[in-house]
């Protein structure tokens, strides 16, 4: 497994043009730093995937966004102009609006979901929803149900606190539940973020709690509401013609890593969500998690914007609620 900027790429590609080799090349893009938890399970699964091809597979990561941009990987895969992408679901907000069912305000909090995810009816139906759009699933990778509202000079605790506010925004459905809030979203990837707040494109954010820390918001901003908003994850994803001249050992192997990186994730998300509080109050911010009532509070307001446009009469998107509630509490 090699971790590679863009600037190698033009190198790597002069070689393999000269060197015999028997491994299939497996750039894989995505756009997270090298300190995000989420980042180091795609470097452990790369690692997995050689191992259980018997280097068949040669998986190249380039992270950061340094090969191809957060809004350009779907295209890139499903062209075939790289063999794999990483994506957090924002990024199918208007391409494959069911991918973001999971930022559902409030709804996804039971971490069974996840545990039971890979495998399950649920991940399958959405695995046929992305074969349609041109890309094959290979990993799933769960990254928090723990979010938060950055802000500064003041916490965004109560309905109110959002009025007039210049917030990231994720995804259609999602920005209605911010509007209706009285906030302005502004959608935008990850790792635009930190600048967006700095010269103050935005005013807040929301972000997984441990992306909190991994992305250093509490350089820009000094006030952090611990809140379960909604549930984040990233997938991994080829390109079928690539995959269809695998070998059948190496989609297995692809398959038997996937399985088991999933299973890390969500034991990485568990590990970074319980330090992440005491990680950003160490770097001397304020930090306030909201309470019952509070979320109840919030939860009234966001969850029937959120419903009403996300599509409550779609066919397919109750059947996948209904599969997903059959993940839940270990069932």
């Amino acid at each position: 497994m090699k971790v590679l900027s863009a600037a190698l790429l033009g190198t790597g590609l002069a070689l393999a043009a000269t060197t015999a080799t028997a491994a299939t090349e497996m750039r894989c893009s995505h756009q997270l730093p090298p300190a995000h938890a989420v980042s180091k399970v795609i470097d452990r699964w790369a690692a997995e995937v050689e191992t259980l091809s018997n280097n068949e597979i040669d998986v190249q990561l380039f992270g950061a966004n340094s090969l191809v941009g957060a809004k350009e990987n779907i295209v890139s895969v499903a062209k075939g102009d790289i063999e794999c992408a990483f994506s957090v679901q924002f990024q199918w907000g208007r391409t494959l609006p069911i991918m973001t069912v999971t930022t559902r305000p409030f709804a996804f909090g039971d971490l069974n979901i996840w545990r039971n995810w890979d495998g399950s009816e649920a991940a399958n139906f959405l695995e046929d929803k992305l074969r349609e759009k041109g890309v094959e699933n290979v990993v799933w990778l769960f990254q928090t149900n723990d979010s938060v509202f950055t802000s500064k000079g003041k916490y965004l605790k109560a309905p109110e606190d959002f009025a007039g506010v210049k917030m990231r925004g994720l995804v259609p459905a999602f920005n209605s539940a911010i509007e209706a809030l009285g906030a302005s979203p502004v959608s935008m990837s990850g790792g635009e973020v930190y600048q967006a707040l700095a010269t103050g494109v935005i005013d807040a954010a929301m972000t997984g709690t441990d992306a909190a820390v991994s992305r250093k918001y509490f350089e820009v901003q000094d006030h952090f509401t611990v809140v379960p908003v909604i549930s984040v994850y990233f997938h991994g994803y080829v390109n079928p013609d690539w995959y269809a001249g695998l070998s059948d050992a190496a989609k297995a192997a692809l398959d038997e890593a996937g399985a088991k990186a999933a299973g890390w994730a969500v034991e990485a998300a568990e590990e970074a969500a319980a330090g992440a509080p005491e990680a950003l109050t160490a770097k001397g911010v304020n930090v306030y998690t909201l309470t019952a009532e509070e979320n109840a509070a919030l939860e009234a307001v966001m969850q029937p914007a959120f419903d009403k446009a996300f599509g409550e009469g779609d066919a397919d998107s109750q059947k996948l609620l209904e599969l997903i509630d059959a993940l839940r509490s270990g069932s």
